[in-house]
């Protein structure tokens, strides 16, 4: 017999895939300011590498600007180098206090590379979720060559798995048309 508890661990995993694709969406610029473009970058603190986000403070004043106020001005230098060094396409405008981002209006070109990056994203994570369900079919199938369940049981639980899998893909198929046209319509 099958416990709802043995869909729980596939069922986490699922969402993880979805909160993984939350994250990589956050980092996708879409025209507007987002803090969490900076959530990947590091500066060497003291000796240790700490992310941005932890030496200083990042406010957004307006809808195309981050500013970035450290909470200590030893620090600023290199985040302006993390910055520039950093894949995110902006030139940090330095004035001795904080660090302004001014993130420029997106070209068509440039938005339809997003699309497809947000598409390929969207893509990975369904791969993500179909190998969550091949697993859990195949730990299923385990357990009856050990005769802890029957074959109904299996085909049972193939069903539900199937169900989540379906219900996951959705969710992401949503969460992809939402973040398209959030970067279309800038």
């Amino acid at each position: 017999m099958i416990n709802k508890s043995d869909y729980d661990v596939y069922k986490l995993k699922m969402e993880s895939t979805l909160e993984y694709l939350d994250d990589e969406f956050a980092n996708i610029r879409a025209g507007r300011a987002n803090p969490g473009i900076l959530n990947k970058l590091t500066v060497e603190y003291y000796g240790v590498q700490t992310p941005i986000t932890q030496v200083g403070a990042v406010s957004v004043p307006e809808a195309r600007m981050l500013v970035f106020q450290p909470y200590d001005m030893s620090v600023l230098k290199e985040v302006e180098k993390a910055i520039f060094k950093s894949d995110i396409g902006i030139t940090p405008n330095n004035d001795g206090k904080v660090i302004r981002l001014v993130f420029p209006p997106l070209t068509e070109e440039r938005r339809l590379e997003l699309k497809k990056q947000i598409k390929k994203l969207g893509e990975d994570a369904k791969v993500s979720v179909r190998g969550i369900r091949r697993d859990a079919i195949e730990a299923f199938k385990a357990m009856k060559k050990k005769s802890e369940i029957t074959e109904d049981d299996v085909k049972q639980a193939e069903g539900d798995i199937q169900k989540f899998t379906d219900k996951y893909v959705e969710e992401i198929d949503k969460k992809v048309a939402s973040k398209e046209k959030e970067v279309m319509e800038i």
